[in-house]
């Protein structure tokens, strides 16, 4: 140690960057494990931002009616398979703020179309927090305050309409709610089953852990789509869009449920030998503490990595339902039914935004196996 004049004294050691990396490193191992993880998370920047994207989705879900300027099943007869419309603000120059052309549907008799002539003489401001269709906030309160409207005489039809004259940026909005929730009502019922099979196969072994086992490779030698389309089909068609849009989630739940209890048979396989087991059983600890509280929290990140991979599987299993007529049916709104009044391909042709659903479910798709790619890396925030 030296002196200074002032009386403080100073190390006379010299810097070694590689004691001020060990004490960084010994930082992060003594930081909470959610930390950790926030961190690594960060790094992944496509997982970050579908990670946001999703929260804002499913945040959106319960105000689907109030952003939708129209009710799902609202039809307008003058404005048959009207192409999208364009929001502008400036009109000649001015600035008027966000308004629409006002349309006219026009009959094609030679190629038996609609067409529309927009009068760009005459631009109608969109209303602001106006009275129109009515709907239920959250599917509790009813109202009829939307968040954006078209004047009288006019139409805001953002993605166009279908053949019935419904707009399909309305029905996008309102079809998410049963969409994307298809997939968390399904995950629940392949976790409940997925690891309560799976942890007794692997934690008690022997004849449960053979009868499971056999269980588990019967129905997953089954056809996956035509065992979706068997038990479909033997939905009562006199049931309600609520009763089949549970089934519809019980079954994809039902069916996706194997691949889980295997993981977790195989980790709990491997766990069930730790001495931390082995001294919490013999202190007197019950199977289901042993269980719950030492074997499950060493897999939760393998669990948290699984959802976000199975429920866009699900998701995309009810799509395929839906489109085959085979899941949801109208008055229910969801993406897989709004494809299926788009399977003309000729129909496609000559009004190809009707086949816009489509595009929601390929970017919440891929945004779960960003997210699920993202959380699986961050995971294991100790590996580089």
């Amino acid at each position: 140690m030296s002196k200074l004049p002032d009386g403080r004294y100073v190390d006379d050691a010299p810097y070694d960057p590689d004691e001020n990396i060990n004490r960084i490193e010994r930082a992060d191992m003594d930081a909470p494990n959610w930390l950790l993880v926030w961190r690594k998370f960060r790094q992944h920047r496509l997982g970050l931002i579908s990670g946001l994207f999703l929260l804002a989705s499913y945040l959106m879900l319960p105000f689907a009616g109030f952003i939708s300027p129209y009710t799902p099943n609202e039809r307008n007869a003058d404005h048959l398979y009207a192409p999208p419309q364009m929001v502008r603000f400036f009109h000649e120059g001015d600035f008027v703020g966000p308004f629409v052309y006002p349309r006219t549907a026009v009959p094609d008799l030679v190629n038996y179309r609609w067409t529309y002539e927009t009068d760009t003489t005459r631009p109608m401001p969109l209303r602001f927090f106006c009275e129109a269709g009515t709907y239920r906030l959250a599917g509790l309160i009813k109202s009829d305050t939307h968040l954006f409207c078209a004047s009288e005489g006019s139409t805001v039809f953002l993605f166009g309409s279908d053949r019935l004259g419904r707009d399909v940026f309305s029905r996008i909005l309102y079809g998410a709610q049963l969409s994307l929730t298809v997939g968390l009502i399904g995950i629940t019922v392949s976790f409940i089953l997925g690891i309560g099979f799976g942890s007794i196969a692997g934690y008690f072994g022997g004849k449960i852990d053979w009868v499971i086992q056999r269980t588990i490779e019967i129905l997953r030698s089954l056809p996956e789509l035509p065992l979706w389309l068997a038990l479909s089909a033997a939905v009562p068609s006199n049931w309600g869009p609520v009763a089949v849009f549970f089934i519809i989630s019980v079954i994809l739940g039902i069916l996706d449920w194997p691949g889980l209890a295997r993981a977790v048979r195989a980790k709990f396989l491997s766990l069930r030998e730790e001495e931390y087991v082995r001294a919490a059983e013999m202190m007197g600890a019950s199977s289901g503490r042993v269980i719950r509280r030492h074997l499950l929290p060493n897999f939760v990140s393998h669990l948290i990595a699984s959802a976000t991979l199975s429920i866009p599987a699900m998701i995309l299993g009810e799509t395929a339902l839906s489109f085959l007529g085979l899941g949801l049916r109208a008055p229910a709104v969801s993406w897989g039914v709004m494809l299926a009044d788009a399977q003309n391909l000729a129909s496609i042709e000559i009004y190809p935004w009707t086949a816009i659903p489509m595009l929601p479910i390929i970017v919440v798709v891929l945004a779960f196996n960003f997210l699920g790619d993202g959380l699986r890396d961050s995971l294991d925030p100790y590996e580089d």
